[in-house]
């Protein structure tokens, strides 16, 4: 928790605790159902925890508003964002059973009851949504297609209702299609460990 804490301060006793404890969960379930890349899980607090909360540091999102994780994996982004919005409602969605598995025993875990997981395909998740977020999922092309149709029209934050995904590397080439309504930000303007220097927050609103 040495990342996390020092830029999050404002964690109350109770999220650092369930940060702690995802901390513990994933190298465990890791061992069984590989959901981290086994070269990376020793990273965990920074490349996937930590990374995951750079959406924080981009949006605040306001009591109600409602989220859907594509792409969840084993619950990141959707599981740090849910323990640091905890009046906010987020939605995981995984075509991978077995790694919903691993997100849906860390949630209930740390009791987290604003987390709901669906196994399935994005086709196939109904309801509105303020934001979807991802985390490296595919490119802006193929998922804004997919998910226009799941943002609710009413606005609740700050930024208007949209897609927040979490990539890295060049992204010329796949926000080039959408010039000024795409808002690129930059993780390394918040972290400064070697892992953000490439990464970034794209926003886009639908």
């Amino acid at each position: 928790m040495k990342y996390i804490s020092q830029y999050f301060p404002e964690l109350s006793e109770i999220q650092v605790k369930q940060l702690e404890k995802a901390l513990e969960l994933y190298p465990e379930w890791n061992e069984k159902i590989n959901v981290i890349s086994r070269k990376d899980i020793e990273n965990l607090e920074v490349n996937h925890i930590l990374h995951s909360l750079g959406l924080v540091k981009f949006v605040k999102f306001t009591p109600g508003t409602r989220v859907l994780d594509l792409g969840t994996g084993g619950g990141l982004p959707g599981i740090p964002l849910a323990i640091f919005y905890p009046e906010v409602q987020f939605h995981l969605v995984d075509r991978i059973g077995k790694k919903l598995k691993v997100a849906q025993d860390i949630a209930d875990q740390l009791g987290l009851s604003n987390v709901t997981i669906q196994h399935g395909d994005v086709k196939e998740v109904k309801g509105k949504f303020d934001f979807v977020v991802s985390r490296a999922v595919m490119p802006l092309n193929d998922l804004v297609p997919l998910v226009k149709r799941l943002i609710a029209p009413e606005m609740k934050n700050a930024v208007p209702n949209g897609l927040i995904c979490l990539k890295g590397g060049d992204l010329t080439g796949e926000t080039q299609k959408y010039k000024s309504d795409v808002l690129i930000d930059d993780l390394s303007n918040y972290f400064k460990e070697e892992f953000f220097k490439t990464k970034k927050v794209v926003y886009l609103p639908l």
